[in-house]
């Protein structure tokens, strides 16, 4: 049986994603490979935080007592999770429940996205101002599907342009979604609409995080 540590799991609206506005189990995972300048979840990606040790049954059974179909893996990083498949794989055995994961970018997805009845993914493309954009692990461009997202999450001008180069090179719209969101409180929404309109970019869908709206942008455990 596979065991994890978990930071927090909750009942919620899914704050951005395809779902957006739904409701969502949330399952956060310890610990994460990253550190991006404008993480808004550093409390959890430290081997110091504060965590449960659950088994795959166990998280399994929460999700199925809290009666929300969609659940959420997220971090941390929840790639790097051991046996981060067993979870995956007692989840898929239930055709009720769908499962997202948020990733990084940072690892391959590509056995993953093979898995019968198996998660979609919204995944991370780390720009720039992130501080992180050097560990990104391109050829999971080759994997994504049409139900997986790729989020690009912008601070300024400059990651706006690496966004755009992004989108192009590797022909993401039509591949799969394409999510643009802002630093929460870093970046000028309507710069963000106009950068779109100027280099019409069609397929892309600018995304704020209503959880940060609805509730204190620092609040756990929504």
């Amino acid at each position: 049986m596979a065991i994890y540590k978990v930071v927090e799991i909750f009942k919620s609206i899914n704050g951005e994603g395809k779902k957006s506005g739904q409701l969502t189990m949330f399952i956060r995972f310890q610990k994460c490979n990253l550190c991006c300048t404008y993480c808004d979840t550093k409390w959890a990606i430290k081997e110091s935080a504060p965590y449960t040790l659950m088994s795959d049954e166990e998280i399994y059974n929460k999700v199925i007592e809290s009666g929300v179909k969609n659940v959420t893996l997220t971090g941390g990083e929840p790639l790097i999770q051991y046996e981060i498949e067993d979870l995956l794989l007692r989840f898929s055995n239930n055709k009720e429940i769908s499962v997202e994961i948020e990733t990084n970018g940072s690892i391959s997805i590509e056995n993953l996205t093979k898995m019968k009845n198996g998660p979609s993914f919204t995944m991370d493309y780390k720009l720039p101002a992130s501080q992180m954009e050097e560990h990104m692990f391109l050829d999971n461009f080759k994997h994504l599907r049409g139900n997986d997202t790729v989020k690009f999450v912008a601070m300024d001008s400059n990651d706006l342009e690496r966004l755009k180069e992004i989108v192009y090179k590797y022909d993401l719209i039509g591949k799969c979604n394409v999510y643009l969101s802002p630093v929460f409180g870093k970046i000028d929404l309507k710069e963000m609409v106009e950068f779109m309109k100027k280099n019409n970019m069609n397929g892309v869908t600018l995304q704020l995080q209503i959880h940060k709206i609805i509730w204190d942008p620092e609040e756990r455990g929504v």
